[in-house]
């Protein structure tokens, strides 16, 4: 078991400067074009202990959808997907079926992990943005799946959804008002992209990821996170039609506004500022060095944008998991996928320090410095 995390200041020699982060996402001077600095970073975090994570389970389809097929059938320019992404394939849910069918697979699988039962179960809290239907919640239909003797509730966050989940649901283990904690990311973000669109359709696939989360010592749990929102910058991913500001008809599925438009360029500039600036701030605070950190666990969305960070903060690759190029953008269900992968490869272990860090439609993020 590793030494609990120290909380005195890093050294100059291993503390990532944030004036230096910045400085190194700026262009030369010879640059034409100056980026905007759309993310703005709070120094605000805070700190929740005595929780562990004792079990991981994933669920994925088995409906594997290539670059190559999406190129055939919508015309897509050929290896655009590829290099642009790092994306080669994604899996797509079967007809007839929704994000609880794939988040009731995760959560027998972690509960099989953590050796627990479904009797212990005591709270489900499910993130998720493409729910089975607007009510009931897609956590009422897992509950009952499951057979659980607890609140089950959604937690909205599109991507950053698990983080978000995972934070709540540690505050009731941590107050003692939960004993065993049942915490899912699930989507089916596949189903509101517009096939033919180049900018969304090729990035997203389905899947589930589940944690059950029990009391720990006192040095398990977030040595550090930040949660945040900048709903400012919302219109940047926004699915206009599903809501009742401009309720489903005829019309609007015409004009296709019930799938998700992005803001590309935007998106991806934001993305990499928010987590390299979120992930240097949790690290100085906690007082820990890239160096100390066992593994990092970035929301997979795009593999330029995990690179970047991993350049502008040192992390060295062999301490970063990925699986975007196997499974796409999965939301909420991307951290604890790769989650269950570390734990397969046994990339984790008891008193490993883990960095999560999820970001997303909001906009918003949510990373973490946690004591395994």
């Amino acid at each position: 078991m590793n030494s609990p995390a120290p909380q005195t200041a890093v050294s100059a020699e291993t503390r990532i400067d944030l004036h230096a982060v910045r400085e190194a996402l700026q262009p030369s001077v010879d640059a034409p074009e100056q980026p905007q600095q759309l993310f703005k970073c709070s120094d605000r975090t805070c700190r929740l202990m005595g929780f562990g994570i004792s079990g991981v389970g994933t669920r994925v389809p088995d409906w594997v959808v290539t670059n190559a097929e999406l190129e055939s059938q919508h015309g897509f320019e050929p290896g655009w997907i590829e290099r642009r992404t790092g994306i080669l394939e994604r899996r797509y849910l079967a007809p007839g079926q929704g994000s609880s069918d794939l988040a009731v697979d995760a959560a027998r699988a972690a509960i099989a992990d953590a050796g627990v039962s479904v009797s212990d179960i005591d709270l489900l809290v499910l993130g998720t943005f493409t729910p089975d239907y607007v009510v009931p919640s897609t956590a009422c239909l897992v509950q009952d799946q499951l057979g659980l003797d607890a609140p089950a509730f959604d937690l909205q966050a599109a991507c950053s959804g698990f983080m978000y989940s995972l934070v709540t649901a540690g505050q009731f283990i941590a107050t003692g008002n939960s004993k065993c904690a049942l915490v899912v990311g699930a989507d089916v973000a596949t189903r509101i992209c517009r096939p033919d669109d180049q900018h969304t359709a090729p990035l997203f696939g389905d899947g589930a990821g589940a944690v059950i989360l029990e009391a720990g010592t006192e040095d398990q749990g977030m040595l550090c996170y930040q949660l945040g929102t900048d709903g400012g910058k919302g219109d940047m991913l926004l699915c206009p039609g599903a809501g009742q500001r401009h309720p489903v008809n005829a019309r609007a599925v015409k004009a296709g506004e019930h799938f998700l438009t992005m803001d590309g360029r935007s998106v991806f500039k934001w993305a990499i500022q928010a987590v390299t600036e979120t992930i240097e701030l949790i690290l100085t605070k906690s007082g820990v060095s890239v160096d100390d950190v066992d593994l990092f666990v970035l929301h997979q969305a795009n593999i330029r944008i995990i690179n970047k960070a991993m350049n502008v903060l040192g992390i060295p690759p062999d301490k970063v998991l990925n699986n975007v190029h196997e499974v796409g953008n999965t939301s909420a269900a991307s951290i604890p996928l790769v989650l269950g992968k570390a734990r397969q490869e046994g990339r984790i272990s008891h008193g490993d320090l883990v960095l999560m860090s999820g970001y997303g439609a909001g906009l918003s993020w949510g990373t973490g410095l946690f004591r395994w």
